[in-house]
Protein backbone atom coordinates (compact mmCIF):
# COMPACT_ATOMS: atom_id res chain seq x y z
CA UNK A 1 0.00 0.00 0.00
CA UNK A 2 2.86 2.40 1.02
CA UNK A 3 4.38 1.50 -2.66
CA UNK A 4 1.17 2.33 -4.03
CA UNK A 5 0.55 6.11 -2.37
CA UNK A 6 4.46 6.42 -3.04
CA UNK A 7 3.81 5.98 -6.88
CA UNK A 8 0.56 7.91 -7.41
CA UNK A 9 2.66 11.17 -5.35
CA UNK A 10 5.56 10.79 -7.50
CA UNK A 11 3.64 10.64 -10.44
CA UNK A 12 1.31 14.02 -9.14
CA UNK A 13 4.92 16.23 -8.43
CA UNK A 14 6.28 14.83 -11.47
CA UNK A 15 3.11 16.35 -13.52
CA UNK A 16 3.40 19.83 -11.31
CA UNK A 17 6.95 19.85 -11.84
CA UNK A 18 6.64 19.46 -15.46
CA UNK A 19 3.86 22.04 -15.85
CA UNK A 20 5.84 24.27 -13.52
CA UNK A 21 8.74 24.23 -16.01
CA UNK A 22 6.42 24.78 -19.35
CA UNK A 23 5.35 28.27 -17.23
CA UNK A 24 9.04 29.74 -16.81
CA UNK A 25 10.39 28.62 -20.98
CA UNK A 26 7.05 30.54 -21.81
CA UNK A 27 7.84 33.53 -19.69
CA UNK A 28 11.16 32.77 -21.18
CA UNK A 29 9.60 33.26 -24.52
CA UNK A 30 7.82 36.75 -23.79
CA UNK A 31 10.90 37.93 -22.12
CA UNK A 32 13.10 37.31 -25.24
CA UNK A 33 10.13 38.92 -27.59
CA UNK A 34 9.91 42.31 -25.93
CA UNK A 35 13.61 42.74 -25.68
CA UNK A 36 14.16 41.67 -29.39
CA UNK A 37 10.81 43.32 -30.51
CA UNK A 38 10.72 40.44 -33.33
CA UNK A 39 9.03 36.86 -32.77
CA UNK A 40 10.11 33.57 -34.09
CA UNK A 41 9.38 32.87 -37.93
CA UNK A 42 6.59 31.12 -38.28
CA UNK A 43 8.50 27.66 -40.17
CA UNK A 44 10.57 27.75 -37.12
CA UNK A 45 9.75 26.07 -33.79
CA UNK A 46 10.96 25.80 -30.63
CA UNK A 47 11.91 22.34 -29.67
CA UNK A 48 10.97 22.42 -26.14
CA UNK A 49 7.72 23.66 -26.40
CA UNK A 50 7.15 21.05 -28.70
CA UNK A 51 7.79 18.71 -25.22
CA UNK A 52 6.09 20.45 -23.11
CA UNK A 53 2.97 20.42 -25.77
CA UNK A 54 2.30 17.07 -24.67
CA UNK A 55 2.23 17.66 -20.98
CA UNK A 56 -0.28 20.62 -21.10
CA UNK A 57 -2.69 18.54 -19.52
CA UNK A 58 -2.90 15.19 -17.30
CA UNK A 59 -5.25 13.37 -19.27
CA UNK A 60 -5.31 13.54 -23.03
CA UNK A 61 -9.12 12.37 -24.67
CA UNK A 62 -9.67 12.27 -28.43
CA UNK A 63 -13.28 13.75 -27.85
CA UNK A 64 -15.70 15.43 -25.48
CA UNK A 65 -19.43 14.89 -25.79
CA UNK A 66 -22.14 16.69 -23.68
CA UNK A 67 -25.34 15.06 -23.33
CA UNK A 68 -27.96 17.87 -21.74
CA UNK A 69 -31.28 16.79 -24.21
CA UNK A 70 -32.11 13.49 -22.32
CA UNK A 71 -32.10 15.79 -18.72
CA UNK A 72 -33.70 18.70 -19.66
CA UNK A 73 -36.40 17.21 -21.09
CA UNK A 74 -37.23 15.15 -17.66
CA UNK A 75 -37.12 18.22 -15.73
CA UNK A 76 -39.54 20.81 -17.74
CA UNK A 77 -42.57 18.79 -17.44
CA UNK A 78 -42.55 18.16 -13.57
CA UNK A 79 -40.89 21.63 -12.69
CA UNK A 80 -43.83 24.84 -11.81
CA UNK A 81 -43.24 27.54 -10.21
CA UNK A 82 -46.14 29.84 -8.89
CA UNK A 83 -45.73 33.37 -7.90
CA UNK A 84 -47.68 35.39 -5.78
CA UNK A 85 -47.56 39.29 -5.37
CA UNK A 86 -48.02 40.36 -1.52
CA UNK A 87 -48.57 44.10 -0.94
CA UNK A 88 -45.61 45.53 1.12
CA UNK A 89 -47.19 47.38 4.33
CA UNK A 90 -44.11 48.18 6.16
CA UNK A 91 -43.85 52.17 5.17
CA UNK A 92 -48.07 52.41 5.11
CA UNK A 93 -49.26 55.73 6.63
CA UNK A 94 -50.75 55.40 10.29
CA UNK A 95 -52.49 57.86 12.33
CA UNK A 96 -50.92 58.62 15.67
CA UNK A 97 -52.51 56.44 18.43
CA UNK A 98 -55.53 57.63 19.74
CA UNK A 99 -55.32 58.93 23.73
CA UNK A 100 -58.47 60.14 25.56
Amino acid sequence: MLRSVLLKSLLAFALLFAQQGAVTHSISHVLAEQSQDQSLPHDKHCDLCAAYAQIGSAVGVSHIHFDFASSFEATSDTYSVAFRSFAFSAFAARAPPYSA
